[in-house]
């Protein structure tokens, strides 16, 4: 693989000076010019990211420590327009990714699949960033290489790989309302082995808030904290330079108390073993086995009983096989088989199976110095109801000159209705009973991507613009009485007309010589809202996207000595406003539905990170930096009540000493 010493793209990777990393000096703030160009895997193989057709945003290791992130959920709000996390009546967070909720947006740890859900999205809490060292996302349908799910993009979390003698790193962060997060990171490396332990603590307090008088829509009165522990382990082995194996194990524990009689928890256990060969520089075999189980308690402290009502317990095994040919075009064939269990006390018959199997293959062809082009199909199968679907993805790159790249892209989304959207029968609260829908039909999506990004010396520049059309989207629609003498409404999931969202993006960065660095993110989203097959509205059940959204984010680093440095950052983001159709009374649906106005609102954050030798890094940091306070806390408004003050201590053990 060529190096190249080209500014990485896109608009993310570069945003932060190499200096902030623990293990480079103050003096390679230019390391990120003059390196070799990330290698990503937005198409299932390793290619530069300034080489790559598919447009893909990368958020590097030092992107995630300046963010001072504790999980997915508080870095992608930070970094990344478009991006909200709303909130259903419980708390339970669902993310709106420019249009697309978390249901169709694929989340990956190292390409494999997560199991459970909570408001149709994954757990976000159990995405902590301790061990990450980079994240790939890429936008638009990618269900030809990945599958279902996938047809609004995805998000593929890399894990780092335990590759230094010896590494220990030990951190705390305090915070309001006993907020608390600690961090162990050991790395052990030795001839042939490696391995890499993380350990995590977060735990916050519930608080109350007050909203003003005469709410128009549902208010929140107490924001709930909770405490997590997550482990992971990763031990690496090379038994020769042509293959390498890899097995890991992780256990996360989150507790939750909405009522002191009756915590919730939820706990997940996952493991598995990968093996890659690689005999030659043509070819290269990728076989993998992951299991990953997730689980909701009620526990009873009265009786001292833990009470299971869910479990999501899927075990799959990937294969994948690179050929590159002389011409350094790639041929990639793959499979991919899933059993994937479903517990739950509000299924029908509490229990649910499904085995899916898919193969996929993908052409790269290297046209020329300037033109490239990929080509992919996918076959998807998916036992309950005998499913199967067809999907294709075209991309193209253009290089016109160096450093300017034009990308267009077709694919075909595709998402399968999960058991839980065919067999779900479950009384919310009183308002109404959800009922799944066993004849439901697969969404199918087309998606349209063009982009464009050029890089001059100390600037880089991003446009793009996207098209999606969905048909047969699956969602609830609107409640109705099956019976005159029902007390309570059914929501009912189907299939809906035809529903379409639209938009683009603009980023420029900078970065000078003398230490200051900084960007500025645009996002449009518009939502054609979707209808049922009677061309009846529909009520959301998820607030639309905002269609105005902006990030930014400024900082200076200065290397004073060996002994002292100084970084000083400012976080912004910008959301407009958005309106919904909801309904009156959600226990009297007769009372009809009106308009709800839900306001825009621009958080920032400022920090202040010093380090101290080679070894120690104290933070101080300032959210909500200009206190802001929703007047009403609605469920997609930010659950802030006013300036966090947080403080932070990073300290690298194995610096202290020489190995």
């Amino acid at each position: 693989m060529m190096k190249r010493t080209v500014f990485i793209l896109p608009a993310l990777s570069c945003l932060f000076p190499a200096a902030l990393r623990a293990d480079l000096p103050g003096d390679s703030i230019y390391k990120c010019v003059e390196m070799e160009q990330v290698v990503v895997t937005g198409t299932r193989t390793p290619k530069l990211l300034a080489n790559t057709p598919v447009l893909t945003k990368l958020i590097t290791a030092s992107d995630i420590a300046k963010a001072d992130a504790t999980n997915l959920r508080d870095l992608l709000q930070q970094v990344l327009p478009g991006v909200e996390f709303s909130y259903a009546m419980n708390q339970q967070v669902h993310m709106n990714f420019s249009g697309f909720g978390g249901q169709s947006m694929l989340i990956l740890v190292d390409g494999e699949r997560l199991a459970g859900e909570t408001m149709d999205d994954v757990d976000f809490s159990r995405l902590c960033m301790d061990n990450v060292d980079h994240i790939e996302i890429v936008k638009g349908a990618a269900s030809a290489l990945y599958g279902s799910n996938a047809a609004g993009g995805v998000i593929n979390i890399i894990t780092k790989n335990g590759i230094r003698p010896f590494a220990l790193n030990l951190n705390a962060r305090l915070g309001r309302h006993h907020e608390q997060r600690y961090g162990l990171s050991w790395q052990q490396g030795a001839g042939r082995w490696s391995n890499l332990l993380t350990v995590n603590r977060n735990r916050s307090d519930n608080y109350d808030v007050h909203n003003g008088d005469n709410p128009v829509t549902r208010v929140v009165a107490t924001i709930y904290g909770d405490a997590t522990w997550n482990f992971k382990e990763q031990l690496s082995y090379r038994p020769s330079e042509k293959l390498s194996l890899t097995g890991r194990a992780g256990y996360f524990y989150r507790q939750l108390v909405r009522t002191s009689e009756t915590p919730e928890r939820y706990r997940d256990f996952s493991g598995g073993l990968r093996g890659i060969w690689k005999p030659d520089t043509h070819n290269s075999l990728d076989l993998s086995y992951a299991f990953d189980q997730y689980d909701k308690s009620d526990y009873q402290r009265i009786t001292r009983l833990d009470i299971r009502d869910y479990s999501n317990v899927q075990n799959s095994l990937r294969l994948l096989y690179n050929h590159t040919f002389g011409s350094d075009d790639v041929l990639s064939l793959g499979a991919d088989y899933m059993h994937d269990y479903l517990f739950n006390t509000n299924l029908e018959d509490r229990t649910r199976r499904q085995d899916s199997f898919d193969a996929f293959a993908q052409y790269d062809w290297n046209v020329s110095r300037q033109w490239e082009a990929v080509g992919a199909l996918r076959y998807d199968y998916f036992s309950d109801g005998r499913i199967s679907r067809l999907t294709p993805k075209v991309s193209v790159r253009y290089q016109p000159v160096r450093n300017l790249n034009f990308r267009a892209s077709y694919g075909m989304g595709f998402r399968a209705p999960t058991l839980k959207e065919k067999y779900y029968n479950f009384d919310m609260a009183g308002i109404w009973i959800v009922e799944g829908n066993p004849a439901l039909k697969p969404e199918v999506s087309h998606n349209f991507n063009l982009s464009a990004d050029y890089t001059h010396r100390h600037y880089n520049f991003t446009l793009a613009a996207y098209y999606n059309r969905i048909r047969d989207k699956i969602a609830t629609g609107a409640p109705f009485y099956k019976n005159p003498s029902d007390r309570i409404p059914h929501l009912p999931y189907l299939n809906l007309d035809d529903y379409s969202v639209s938009g683009g993006e603009a980023t420029a960065q900078a970065r000078w010589p003398n230490g200051l660095t900084a960007r500025l993110s645009y996002a449009y989203t518009h939502e054609r809202l979707p209808k049922d097959k009677n061309s009846n509205a529909v009520n959301n059940q998820y607030i639309p996207a905002r269609k105005h959204s902006m990030t930014g984010h400024i900082d200076w680093d200065r290397q004073f000595s060996t002994a002292y440095g100084l970084n000083i950052g400012l976080d912004g983001r910008f959301l407009s406003a958005v309106d919904n159709q909801e309904f009156v009374d959600y226990y009297d649906i007769s009372k009809g539905i009106r308009t709800i106005h839900y306001p825009a609102y621009a958080l920032f954050k400022l920090s202040l990170v010093q380090r101290i030798g080679k070894a120690v890094k104290a933070s101080v940091i300032l959210d909500n930096l200009f206190n802001y306070k929703p007047e009403y806390y609605y469920l997609n408004c930010p659950l802030t009540d006013g300036t966090n003050l947080m403080v932070g201590l990073s300290v690298d053990v194995d610096k202290f000493f020489k190995f």
